[in-house]
């Protein structure tokens, strides 16, 4: 899952993204506005913690703006400010969640699950691919009852594939998923092929079925 955290408390992001990559989400900074919205434009995530208060513009003029270019990132508002009203707008606008300074991380943690969950498995925690079992919340596989040792990669890229599920994904798409902003570091797609080289011989020797079909020329799709 990817992350993006807009945030101009250096010490405030640095110690959020600390966190949530022990939880094993990718995260990308950007801190301030400019940065912000540069990487909207240009990527997709499955959630965005968004700032109100930025050095060099409105966090709530970036969420409108993510809203009438019609993009379907999740976002949760993060504010100093205990306002109603601020929540009011935050929420009218589109915002998934509104969370207020101070807070705990495992809390941000839980919220983040929740939009997730809302936004792609419509809140299931778990999901049932006949003998295949995901937990959301425990980020554990199992097939036939018995738990799939997964790398966080892996875990992620079955994620992935499952909530865009009959649909063809690119190597790209999936390169972005996976590694974010750092993406464009590698000259080719040789860690997803590896990546997903494991996953498939991992669930095969489980005895799960064979979902994951490659897409000769386009990517890959996940098919039930």
């Amino acid at each position: 899952m990817k992350i993006l955290i807009v945030e101009d408390e250096q010490e405030l992001m640095k110690s959020m993204a600390t966190y949530l990559k022990s939880e094993n989400f990718v995260c990308e900074e950007a801190p301030d506005y400019k940065t912000a919205r540069e990487k909207i434009e240009l990527f997709s995530y499955d959630c965005i913690l968004l700032d109100v208060s930025l050095p060099d513009g409105n966090g709530l003029s970036l969420l409108n703006e993510l809203k009438e270019n019609k993009k379907s990132d999740g976002v949760i508002v993060i504010s100093a400010k205990n306002s109603i009203g601020d929540r009011i707008q935050g929420l009218n606008l589109g915002a998934d969640d509104y969370l207020t300074k101070p807070f705990h991380l495992s809390e941000l943690n839980a919220r983040i699950l929740a939009v997730i969950r809302r936004r792609h498995f419509q809140g299931q925690q778990i999901l049932i691919f006949n003998e295949l079992t995901i937990d959301l919340t425990a980020k554990t596989v199992t097939v036939h009852r018995c738990t799939v040792e997964l790398t966080r990669k892996e875990y992620d890229l079955l994620l992935y594939l499952a909530y865009n599920k009959n649909r063809v994904i690119s190597k790209n798409a999936i390169a972005e998923h996976l590694s974010g902003d750092e993406s464009d570091i590698y000259s080719n797609y040789d860690f997803i092929y590896s990546h997903m080289k494991n996953l498939k011989k991992k669930l095969q020797q489980a005895g799960c079925s064979e979902y994951i079909r490659s897409i000769y020329g386009m990517g890959y799709k996940f098919d039930v």
